[in-house]
């Protein structure tokens, strides 16, 4: 029988200390067994210290998209900064982007402070780096991407390609056209990645089972057919795949957030939903009927 590992990551870890609490529970109930963190969160130093405290399996969930930057030459003046000197959001970095107004050699600059600030927090170098709101698969950020996990022998990271994606008929619409478009981006970002030796789980879930659409039932489904894809490959032994999820409690402003305040997907009842789901028993028990052992990208 297929020997699944499956890693549970725990995004957004140090984002405010409701997050961090929630995101501890669920990992002390075996539902999160890998977390990343925003370094640049208002409680990231608290968080670095749960980790250590609960042995925590941790990474770098690097930020280029919310708050504000953690290198200091680039607080004031930088192509990554909109007027009120906060980074651009989500959808405003991917428009600056593609109009040119980002500099690779600030990206780059800001990247490195982060892994720089995550391994003074924790004491170690992330073994997994990815991306809040995936700006790591984007044009031109994928390379400086790479070239800094390559230069700091960071092994793992997320590419965000989700089997069934386009068959998800529950997502709305607009949230389905951003998906596909990280969806694009990832494929476009494999062969990038893959030059520098960089290396990631088989099979990604993350995107269908989000906020309200996670439900035990959506959770095992997913895995299900991950499991039956990678059950029909090419034989193998074992094989990996990763669930992103954002369990916690919700951000109560103003507390929160990586320097402008919590934002709404941390205010949402959602988070606190993904939280109660995860730790049903039910689904602890279809990992052990399926032979899947959680684990954090240092077991892979």
């Amino acid at each position: 029988m297929l020997q699944v590992k499956l890693i549970i990551t725990g995004d957004d870890f140090g984002y405010c200390p409701r997050r961090n609490q929630g995101i501890v529970e669920c990992f002390l109930a075996g539902a999160v067994s890998n977390v990343s963190l925003l370094v640049n969160g208002s409680a990231a130093a608290d968080a670095a210290k749960l980790a250590r405290r609960y042995n925590i399996p941790i990474g770098l969930h690097a930020n280029l998209s919310e708050g504000s930057p953690v290198c200091e030459v680039l607080k004031t003046n930088s192509s990554l900064l909109n007027q009120d000197g906060f980074f651009h959001g989500k959808m405003g970095f991917r428009t600056a982007l593609s109009k040119g107004l980002l500099n690779m050699s600030e990206v780059k600059q800001e990247l490195k402070a982060q892994v720089e600030l995550f391994q003074e927090l924790t004491g170690h170098l992330p073994p997994h780096m990815d991306g809040h709101q995936h700006v790591h698969v984007l044009p031109e950020v994928r390379h400086v991407f790479a070239e800094v996990l390559e230069e700091y022998g960071i092994k793992y990271t997320r590419v965000p390609i989700e089997p069934g994606l386009q068959n998800c008929d529950w997502i709305p619409p607009s949230l389905m056209d951003f998906y596909l478009g990280v969806e694009e981006d990832s494929f476009n970002t494999v062969d990038v990645f893959t030059k520098h030796g960089i290396r990631w789980p088989d099979i990604y879930i993350g995107l269908s089972t989000m906020g309200r659409n996670m439900s035990v039932s959506s959770v095992r489904s997913a895995i299900d057919s991950a499991v039956l894809q990678l059950s029909a490959g090419a034989p193998r032994s074992s094989a990996a795949i990763e669930l992103m999820v954002h369990p916690g409690y919700p951000s109560v402003p103003p507390v929160g957030g990586c320097g402008e305040g919590p934002d709404d997907f941390s205010q949402s009842w959602e988070r606190l939903h993904e939280l109660q789901t995860l730790i049903k028993p039910e689904l602890q028990s279809h990992y052990k009927s399926r032979n899947i052992q959680l684990c954090s990208f240092k077991d892979l």
